[in-house]
């Protein structure tokens, strides 16, 4: 007597399962190798602080409102960390009483939302355009080739500028997907702005992909083109794919920065590192606090980026 075959819905289970333990045992090899070097481990150590801020900054920041004009103006930070004491204004207040501290904290939720959605928007597009761009080859890897080069040529600022400003001064009705468009218009155009960075990228890396025996197999074995390109080239694309990822979102930090800087970034009531350093530009002498702190959370947040893409890219080359 045979023992039965385990049905298919069982079998799919446990591929998946152990799929998922595949993964799970890449990442913690990719930790571990982050934390085996000093500048990866800083840069992975700041970027995981910001991401903890970024998710439970209500809790850990003094005051949660971060408009709260209650205290006084222009009080000088008492942070000592000679002492380990925060004391009650550890970044002093703003021309409004606002505390700097909380403010800070709460920044980093808005930066990860836009710069990070924004980033993986560019990245999800990006990889499909760039797959379908160096399979497919021909004319249709010819046009939007050249489109990509057009939107390239220009200054990445200046396009977002350009764009927000439109997106947002088009008159529509509160509660409408208009409404949320202009919103969200700075996530949407940090996606469309990096889409054609990576979709160039990975693009690059699928046309020498293509051209190896195990794709040639796929085709013999009479693959659809879905299945080559989805199961056998994108697992291969996916490390570089990971490194733009992370440089992506480094500049996106930066852009939404300049963005805020200049009046065209998170929208209040959410407190925008950009816009911080830019009102405190005129108090510059007399609470100088208020533009450091601001600033240099901004200039944290992307060495620790860079360095964590750097750390990176050493682990996925010395796997491969």
């Amino acid at each position: 007597m045979t023992a039965e075959a385990p049905s298919r819905p069982v079998a799919e289970r446990g591929f998946r399962t152990q799929g998922l333990q595949r993964n799970l045992r890449g990442l913690l090899r990719l930790l571990a190798a982050l934390f085996s070097r000093p500048t990866s481990a800083l840069g992975t150590a700041i970027v995981l602080v910001f991401l903890f801020l970024a998710f439970f900054g209500e809790q850990v920041a003094p005051y949660p409102d971060p408009n709260d004009q209650s205290h006084a103006v222009f009080e000088a930070p008492t942070l000592e960390l000679g002492r380990l004491s925060l004391g009650d204004y550890p970044f002093g207040t703003d021309r409004l009483g606002r505390d700097v501290f909380s403010r800070v904290i709460l920044g980093a939720a808005s930066i990860f939302r836009v710069a990070g959605l924004g980033t993986g928007l560019a990245v999800v597009a990006g990889t499909v355009l760039g797959l379908l761009m160096g399979y497919q080859g021909g004319l249709f890897d010819e046009v939007l080739g050249r489109v990509i080069d057009a939107m390239l040529a220009i200054p990445a600022l200046l396009l977002a500028l350009v764009a927000v400003g439109i997106i947002r001064q088009l008159n529509v009705e509160p509660g409408t997907w208009q409404a949320e468009l202009a919103e969200n218009a700075v996530l949407l155009v940090i996606g469309i702005l990096y889409l054609p960075i990576v979709a160039r990228v990975v693009r690059s890396v699928t046309l020498d992909i293509k051209t190896r025996e195990f794709i040639e197999a796929a085709q013999i074995r009479g693959e659809s083109r879905f299945y080559i390109i989805f199961r056998e080239i994108l697992p291969s694309v996916v490390p570089a794919l990971v490194v733009e990822a992370s440089l992506r979102f480094s500049y996106a930090i930066f852009l939404v920065a300049s963005l805020g800087f200049l009046g065209f970034g998170i929208r209040p009531p959410s407190p925008d590192w950009g816009r911080m350093v830019s009102e405190a530009r005129s108090i510059y002498r007399l609470a100088p606090w208020a533009l450091e702190y601001p600033a240099g959370a901004i200039a944290a947040l992307v060495v620790g980026v860079n360095l964590m893409s750097d750390g990176i890219k050493r682990a996925l080359q010395k796997s491969a």
